[in-house]
C-alpha cells in the first residue's frame, strides 16, 4: 500500500488524491485525502509566490 505524503497512513484506506507532473503518469505524491494535501501545502508554504498578481483595475 502507498503511505500518504503527509501523515504516512496507507492511502487506499481513505479517500486518496494522487498528484503527477511525470510524462509517464506515475504519482509523484499521494495524500489519504484533501485534508492532509491542504496540511502539506501549508506547513511546506508552497503558495508563497506562487500566485500572480491581480488588480481590479487591469
Amino acid at each position: 500500500m502507498a503511505e500518504c505524503t503527509y501523515c504516512g497512513c496507507p492511502v487506499e484506506a481513505h479517500e486518496p488524491v494522487f498528484l503527477s507532473e511525470t510524462p509517464d503518469g506515475k504519482p509523484t505524491a499521494q495524500f489519504c485525502n484533501y485534508g492532509c494535501l491542504s496540511a502539506h501545502i501549508d506547513d511546506a508554504d508552497l503558495t508563497t509566490g506562487t500566485a500572480c498578481e491581480w488588480s481590479p483595475t487591469g
